[in-house]
């Protein structure tokens, strides 16, 4: 291919994808390189950001414009301004009759070719018309191979017949389509893309639970392709010896069955027909037995497409398992047909329903008809079974309580009791997958499972029969089972039976060897265990057996170590309600469970609601297990890291002294909870503005911790960071950077990207960045902690609000000032409803408003909010803390814009001499005090007196940023 070929993409909506095939196929007869980009918008696709990638990789786009493609959930034509209008290389080509209003405004007046309505010959000029210009080659393209344009070989059967012309196929007895239809494109192109992939006949299979929507895809499929086959024939085959009649019902409509044949002849007659024939599709839906199938399966070009819950098509067809629907495509389903429904409702209606199409649409039926989202979610969660016999779907021939309930019978029916009960155990345990290893480990002490407990081959055999019957999804090394399912065989569980299967279940969850909920290397098995324990039904069952208590603590301390502090919350929530009642308050599994609630809370950023937490376990574990208890005293350091947290750091440091000297005493220098209580103590002394006594701490803490836990250890890590962050506050940005890169790169690797203690590495490496003049790397970098700060902790959580303050630092120092008002406004409002008017991260945020109205020449409303901010700061972190000398040096800044000469010039000589004696004088808030003091003698006409402060050229400073959250 020269470099002179025009690249395109062809973009279209899923239902078009006929259309996008003829296209595609046009243009590349003609000599163009194309790809087809279908454009799922309503699952999140950013439109302007795909446009623009077609554009950098394309010459042009061709656009297929319907009345799918401007669907209003997949449009806002506001969208296309910055990019196809701008760049104009967008080729519109109209596929169906639509009105001006029809398109979006920005579009309706562009020129754009129409060809629907026209014939092959004129359709095919005039796309290579809008692409190529009037001496575009004109008529169809000849199939490649054909001798001549005007005499196509045999494959030109093969190649796609244009939609608006062809007619319905000749043989056709497909039911209705379906209106309510959604979704699924991704698997529409990978089936179609399968069913393309060969000249002989090609047989697809899908495969997956009932109501999952198998039926509905293949229905679609046709009704979507209708327009590329000559012969389109639906076959329910879920019984196989049937199939020979339905097949001699399309060899009748064909007029080749043979009246005295009987049905077997007639049928393979029909087989022996389509060996001739091209473009049919047969569709065998609810095909169960793949052994009895095979036979009957059409050798000629043409394509099988077969639905069945049975997955054992290995050897016969291409086969792909279909799952439930993605999030977006649930809540977009639910947003078409339950009016007001928000997106937060649906989604978590679309959890409550795991995602399932047919439980989709009986919820969409029965809120139309005017029960609230309330009180069927209320429903859902205690009468399951009830509330899933309820359906109006006319798509679905019966609902899903009677689907699963069928499949459960034939199970039953077939005598494979270890495989019902296989089942029954697994519908007590969660939703997620199940490692099949926990099933043989514990199997000898499972009594509701029958058969040889020897048997090396029982759990596969029994896996067997539940994938076959749709009601297990086997995996390598798992299985699982829906939670819809799973629900519906719990409600038909006898209360007999439910004690011995909850029994086997602690069996199971008990026999896990799991490690250490604090090494990261072992989180996988942490994580595959605490989805079960964690869920509810599941908590319920399990939280009075004595031998899972450990293994409950441990899992919420997992949650936590891998920054989970949500569900850490509920699990713990949980625990606390049923111990409290079933062990009294003061049991220690209690008091252990009640610390690490108070931690998950504070994790989530409710100081105030921590404290209180935390506060009644220290005084119970003081009480009951006396003072020196490694309990007690992991206590009183949670409540001196809460004060530390409330801006407290006083008390704060009261605390964590005594609890460092206690644990010392008890537990030795190198113990790890007594490196906790050090580097906490460190934290604060960097919170009260000691950098350097902070520094020497962190650095014999830092080094004990690499030598005690090793280099990658979560703790080593935080040590890391914490020395990184306090070197940056004395002014050593070079050291620090460095410091902040590699424990970043550590944690990335270690805990992902996502974790909070990952994004706190990047939070303070982009606050570094900044500091150090470094604008243009800093601000993508915060922008994405803000970012995800925001998805994982809500707007309003103290990490997230911090996030926010410093980018608007970083705007501030690019002169963006307007938006960094907009933020700092924004940020202070929500830091003085969460955190209180003088909290230290409150008085951070005021300040750099301040500074920023200044920036806006508003010096009169700056001096006002800046006097309030050194008034607090002096009250609260004391005359002589940096925070305090910078609002102070901030306020003279103020004062010197106003011309209050003196009085700026006053304030800054006490604070140039409060900086040097607590910071010294080579510290950059020293110089920065110092520059911005010789400034105003200047601007005083004081020019020698200011020489006399710096060689250096003065200028004014203010700090945008806040503490670090370490």
């Amino acid at each position: 291919m020269t470099d002179t070929t025009q690249r395109l993409f062809v973009s279209y909506a899923g239902p078009d994808r006929a259309w996008a095939e003829w296209v595609g196929w046009q243009l590349k007869q003609a000599g163009c390189e194309v790809e087809l980009d279908r454009w799922d918008w309503h699952t999140g696709d950013d439109l302007v950001q795909r446009m623009s990638l077609a554009l950098d990789r394309a010459d042009a786009v061709v656009a297929l414009f319907s009345r799918h493609y401007f669907a209003p959930e997949r449009w806002t034509g506001d969208e296309w301004t910055a990019t196809v209008a701008a760049r104009g290389r967008l080729v519109p080509v109209v596929i169906e009759s639509l009105a001006d209003q029809d398109i979006p405004a920005l579009l309706a007046g562009r020129l754009r070719t129409d060809l629907h309505g026209l014939d092959e010959t004129a359709a095919t000029a005039a796309l290579l018309e809008a692409v190529h210009g009037p001496s575009a080659p004109t008529g169809p393209a000849a199939f490649p191979g054909a001798p001549s344009a005007e005499v196509p070989a045999e494959p030109d059967a093969q190649r796609p017949r244009l939609p608006s012309s062809a007619g319905p196929p000749e043989v056709w007895n497909v039911r209705r389509r379906n209106p309510d239809f959604s979704g699924r494109d991704t698997e529409m192109v990978q089936l179609r893309s399968g069913l393309l992939s060969a000249q002989h006949a090609v047989v697809q299979a899908l495969h997956g639970m009932g109501g999952i929507g198998k039926t509905q895809i293949a229905l679609e499929y046709a009704h979507r392709f209708a327009s590329q086959y000559d012969i389109v024939w639906w076959v329910d085959a879920e019984q196989a010896d049937q199939l020979p009649v339905r097949y001699t019902e399309l060899a009748d409509r064909l007029g080749i069955a043979k009246p005295d044949a009987g049905t077997e002849a007639n049928a393979h007659l029909l087989l022996q027909h389509l060996r001739t024939r091209h473009r049919w599709l047969l569709v065998l839906d609810n095909a169960e037995q793949p052994d009895q199938i095979d036979a009957w399966l059409p050798e000629g070009p043409g394509h099988v497409l077969i639905t069945s819950r049975n997955p054992g098509w290995h050897g016969i067809a291409h086969h792909s398992h279909l799952d439930v629907f993605t999030r977006a495509d649930s809540q977009a389903y639910l947003h078409a047909r339950v009016p007001g429904i928000t997106t937060e409702e649906a989604g978590l209606l679309a959890q409550d329903l795991g995602d399932l199409p047919l439980a989709l649409a009986q919820a969409a039926g029965v809120l139309r008809s005017g029960m609230s989202l309330d009180r069927y979610r209320g429903l859902l969660a205690t009468n399951t079974a009830r509330l899933l016999q309820e359906s109006d779907v006319r798509d679905y021939p019966v609902p899903l309580a009677a689907t699963v309930g069928i499949a459960i019978a034939r199970l039953t029916d077939g005598g494979h009791s270890e495989a019902t009960a296989l089942l029954r155990l697994g519908s007590f345990l969660g939703p997620e997958p199940v490692p099949t290893a926990w099933l043989e480990t514990a199997r000898p002490g499972l009594t509701t499972i029958p058969g040889d407990p020897g048997d090396p081959m029982w759990l596969r055999n029994a896996l067997q029969h539940l994938s076959r019957f749709g009601l297990a999804r086997t995996d390598f090394g798992t299985f699982q089972i829906h939670r819809l399912t799973q629900a519906i065989l719990r409600a038909q569980t006898t209360a007999d039976l439910v004690s011995a299967v909850r029994d086997d279940v602690t069996a199971v969850l008990a026999a896990i060897d799991v490690g250490d909920p604090q090494a990261p290397a072992d989180w996988p098995t942490w994580s595959s265990l605490t989805v079960h324990l964690a869920t509810p039904h599941v908590t319920t069952a399990i939280a009075d057996r004595t031998a899972l208590r450990p293994t409950l603590l441990k899992a919420v301390s997992f949650l936590l170590a891998s920054g989970q502090s949500r569900a850490a919350l509920d699990l713990a929530t949980t625990l606390d309600q049923a111990w409290s009642t079933g062990l009294g308050p003061d049991h220690p599994d209690v008091l252990t469970c009640a610390e690490r609630l108070g931690h998950a809370t504070a994790s989530l950023g409710d100081y105030a609601k921590a404290r209180a937490i935390i506060e009644d376990t220290f005084a119970r574990r003081r009480r009951v297990l006396g003072e020196d208890h490694p309990g007690t005293l992991q206590s009183a350091n949670n409540l001196a890291n809460t004060l530390g947290d409330l801006g407290d750091y006083a008390e704060a440091r009261r605390m964590q002294e005594d609890v460092l000297a206690r644990r010392r005493r008890v537990l030795g220098e190198d113990h790890p909870e007594t490196l906790q209580s050090a580097s906490n103590l460190a934290n604060t002394l960097g919170d009260l503005g000691e950098y350097a006594e902070a520094r020497r701490m962190q650095e014999d803490v830092f080094a004990r911790r690499r030598r005690v836990l090793g280099e990658d250890h979560p703790d080593t890590l935080t040590s890391a960071s914490n020395l990184a962050g306090t070197l940056g506050a004395l002014g050593e940005h070079g050291q620090a950077r460095r410091m902040q890169e590699d424990v970043l790169a550590r944690r990335r690797r270690v805990l992902g990207e996502d974790h909070p203690d990952t994004l706190t590495s990047m939070n303070n490496l982009a606050r570094t960045l900044s500091e150090s003049g470094d604008q243009a790397e800093a601000r993508p970098m915060q922008e994405d902690v803000l970012a995800r700060r925001r998805r994982l902790l809500g707007e309003d959580h103290p990490d997230t609000l911090t996030a926010a303050n410093n980018l608007a630092g970083i705007l501030g120092r690019l002169g963006e000032y307007a938006e960094a008002r907009r933020m700092e406004e924004d940020v202070l409002a929500r830091r003085r409803r969460l955190l209180g008017e003088d909290h230290p991260d409150t008085l951070t945020t005021a300040n750099n408003l301040a500074s920023t109205l200044d920036d806006l020449q508003e010096h009169a409303v700056a001096r006002r909010m800046k006097e309030d901010v050194l008034a607090r700061s002096r009250r609260v972190l004391g005359e002589d803390h940096p925070d305090t000398l910078m609002a102070a040096n901030n306020l003279a800044s103020t004062l010197g814009a106003l011309r209050r000469y003196q009085e700026a010039v006053d304030l800054l000589k006490d604070t140039r001499a409060r900086s040097l004696s607590v910071l010294g004088a080579k510290h950059p808030d020293t110089v920065r005090v110092t520059r911005n003091l010789a400034a105003v003698l200047i601007a005083a006409g004081r020019r020698y007196e200011a020489q006399r402060l710096t060689d250096g050229k003065p200028r004014r400073e203010k700090r945008r940023f806040g503490r670090k959250r370490r």
